[in-house]
């Protein structure tokens, strides 16, 4: 499988977000309404289509399900720790470490769901389908809590109001209570799944100013190896703590190994930091996806 040619249409237009805002007329004025429209209903309406659409069987996948809830509570709690650890706090700025933990930890679905299928088809992307119904809201939990603390706001507050909770927590209820979206809708809403994933991208492209990456490297360098090396690495111990099989340990290194979310620079710049140097940061991880997916797909494995 050619990974570096999976990743170029979403770094693609990251890119193309950028030039678009840099040297047109299209610029911040009109890019700001987009991510607004992108964060409020785009993605919230594709996180609800993305759990609706497989069925979880929570017996046959509780492993799996297991099994990703530890991996990413080793990336949240290594990403958490870095302002305390002795040979690099004093160069973990508090503000910006609260909007770029969740780059550590948080995943691109969006490519996930494309490795998966072509992994394993339709048992790769139901596998997988579980994987991203449970984390969602876990990880989105542990993005929303730092940034929610240092800006000194409520906490349940900003959780009960983040419209990506809400549209994970409103699929996975409706997922158990054996709802789908009808068939006549089906066709509008995979049609707003779609222009969330181009949008998104382009948003952090016309956000994204690499520059801002050079007042806090020690973050970055920290953030993107949690994200690119040592969850893969984990991913590897976990999968055999929960015994699973292998095509569950194959997808789950797949997980592992997944750039950060692109909604990443979203959330941040929705609520009120640095969209910029997170940006930045969903950029290099993409980069580096080209580089951590076949070490844990062809090496690891």
């Amino acid at each position: 499988m050619n990974y570096a040619q999976l990743l170029f249409p979403d770094f693609s237009l990251i890119l193309i977000g950028y030039v678009v805002c840099r040297y047109t007329p299209l610029n911040r004025t009109v890019w700001e309404p987009v991510e607004a429209l992108v964060y409020f209903f785009l993605f919230p309406v594709l996180l609800f289509q993305s759990i609706v659409r497989s069925p979880l069987d929570l017996a046959a996948a509780s492993q799996l399900m297991g099994a990703g809830w530890a991996l990413g509570a080793v990336g949240i709690s290594l990403a958490y720790a870095l302002p305390h650890l002795p040979l690099i706090r004093r160069w973990i700025p508090a503000r910006d470490h609260a909007c770029s933990a969740q780059v550590a930890f948080r995943f691109n679905s969006f490519i996930g769901l494309a490795i998966a299928d072509r992994l394993a088809g339709p048992q790769g992307l139901q596998l997988i389908a579980v994987l991203i119904g449970v984390c969602v809201p876990l990880f989105n939990v542990g993005a929303v809590w730092p940034m929610a603390r240092h800006a000194r706001r409520g906490f349940v507050r900003e959780l009960v109001r983040n419209p990506l909770i809400i549209g994970t927590a409103s699929g996975l209820i409706a997922n158990l209570a054996g709802l789908s979206i009808p068939q006549w809708l089906e066709p509008t809403v995979t049609r707003i799944g779609a222009a969330s994933v181009a949008l998104g991208l382009l948003a952090a492209g016309a956000g994204m100013q690499l520059g801002a990456l050079g007042r806090a490297k020690t973050l970055a360098v920290a953030v993107l190896t949690i994200r690119h090396a040592v969850l893969p690495l984990a991913a590897l111990g976990v999968a055999s703590v929960f015994g699973l099989d292998t095509l569950q340990r194959t997808i789950l290194l797949a997980f592992s190994a997944l750039p950060t979310a692109s909604s990443c620079y979203v959330l941040a710049a929705r609520m009120g930091y640095d969209g910029a140097y997170v940006a930045g940061l969903v950029t290099l991880s993409t980069l580096l996806g080209m580089v951590s997916l076949p070490l844990a797909l062809g090496v690891l494995r």
